[in-house]
Formats: structure tokens, C-alpha cells, sequence
């Protein structure tokens, strides 16, 4: 009975943001017992002299071994990735998918100059920047101690990776990769003279749109952005 419950469970979440989140958690689990990281990180010489092509996957999808930082990353990653595909993509599975293609080609070039060598943190940032413009409105509460409204998340999780001795460069990265998407995508083509650059190609639409909604979807309410103390948010006058 739990098995067909967590199964269910499973099955309802959206196909990218399930595709994704199960490929980082498969990745670590091998990483246990198949592979090293070093077969998976991302070098520039390795994929480019060598052909070993796969780095340039991999590296999204490596978080570090299993503790705290592997599952704060998985929380928010799923989170953050669900809600977008359930919210301003849905029924837009394509466009989804092209958001993850640019923000990831953006990312391998900009780690072409910086000393980066798993890039799955900065993309988690992007997805949570670009929920946090999309939905302005949302109070949040981190770990019970700060109150902010949605787009300040992404700094408070900077702040938070410096509190702990991180590198911030992943962070800005992801920042910098989520607004250059968020600007091209939801700003410019809004303003006088400006035109939409980011245009899904049709063979993605062709792959990924379908035509209805699944009727017996249930998708995550919007209202509770983090889940948790320390992510949770609600809507301004709810």
C-alpha cells in the first residue's frame, strides 16, 4: 500500500522536474558504489580534446556526496523546478525544456572562465530566480528568522552560502544566467521596440506539447513555495 502511494505520488510529478530530480539522485547513488566524480565533473580539455561529451551533462546533475548540503540542494531543486512547470509552464513542457537547454549552455560557457567544476547548485539558482521574478508577491520565511517577499530568495541563499564559507560564485552565476533568461524572456519583449529572442524550436514543441491536460493531475499548491520553515511563503492579502 505505501509502495503504491509513494508510486502515485511519484507518477504526479511533472515529467521534467521528475526527469531531472531522479537523474540527480541516481547520479549520486553510482557515485556511491559505480563511478568517482572525476568521471563526471566538468573540464573543458577533457570534453573538448578527449570527447568525452557526457561532462557536459553530468556536471548538472553531481551534488556532492549524501548530507546537508546534498539534501538542501534536492529540496529547493525539487521545489523550485516543480512549481515552475506546475505554474508559468504549464501546458508549456517545451518551453520548460528550452529554459533548460539555454540557462544549461549559458552556464558551460561562463564555466569556460571560471573555476567551476559542478555547475547542478548554480542551475538550482537559476530555477529558483526565475520562480522568485515570475511570482513577486510571495512572502517567504527563511528558517523562522528573516521575512522577504520572492525576489530577494536568491540573495538570502547567497548570503546563507557565505555564512557557511561557500563559494558565492555559484550562486552569482546562477543569478546572472536566470536574469539574462528572465530579462530576455518575460521583460524585453514587453517593451517599446522589443521583441521576443528566445523562441522555442518547433521540433521541441513537436516532442514535448501535448494537446490536453491530464484531468487527474494534482499539481502542488503555489502557496507554499518552500515547503518547509525555513523556504515557506504566502501570497500578499491571502
Amino acid at each position: 500500500m505505501a509502495y503504491q502511494s509513494l508510486r502515485l505520488e511519484y507518477l504526479q510529478i511533472p515529467p521534467v522536474s521528475r526527469a531531472y530530480t531522479t537523474a540527480c539522485v541516481l547520479t549520486t547513488a553510482a557515485v556511491l558504489e559505480l563511478i568517482t566524480p572525476f568521471q563526471l565533473y566538468f573540464n573543458p580539455e577533457l570534453i573538448f580534446k578527449h570527447f568525452q561529451i557526457w561532462r557536459l551533462i553530468t556536471n548538472f546533475l553531481f551534488f556532492g556526496p549524501v548530507g546537508f548540503n546534498f539534501l538542501f540542494n534536492m529540496i529547493f531543486l525539487y521545489r523550485y523546478c516543480r512549481m515552475l512547470e506546475e505554474g508559468s509552464f504549464r501546458g508549456r513542457t517545451a518551453d520548460f525544456v528550452f529554459m533548460f537547454l539555454f540557462g544549461g549552455f549559458l552556464m558551460t560557457l561562463f564555466g569556460l572562465f571560471v573555476s567551476l567544476v559542478f555547475l547542478g547548485q548554480a542551475f538550482t539558482i537559476m530555477l529558483v530566480y526565475v520562480w522568485s521574478r515570475r511570482n513577486p508577491y510571495v512572502r517567504m520565511n527563511f528558517f523562522g528568522l528573516l521575512n522577504f517577499q520572492a525576489p530577494f530568495l536568491p540573495w538570502v541563499l547567497m548570503g546563507f552560502s557565505l555564512l557557511l564559507g561557500n563559494s558565492i560564485i555559484v550562486d552569482l552565476l546562477g543569478i546572472a544566467v536566470g536574469h539574462i533568461y528572465f530579462f530576455l524572456e518575460d521583460v524585453f519583449p514587453n517593451q517599446p521596440g522589443g521583441i521576443r529572442i528566445l523562441k522555442t524550436p518547433s521540433i521541441l514543441k513537436a516532442v514535448f506539447d501535448t494537446p490536453e491536460d491530464d484531468p487527474d493531475y494534482n499539481p502542488l499548491p503555489e502557496e507554499r513555495p518552500g515547503g518547509f520553515a525555513w523556504g515557506e511563503g504566502q501570497r500578499l492579502g491571502g
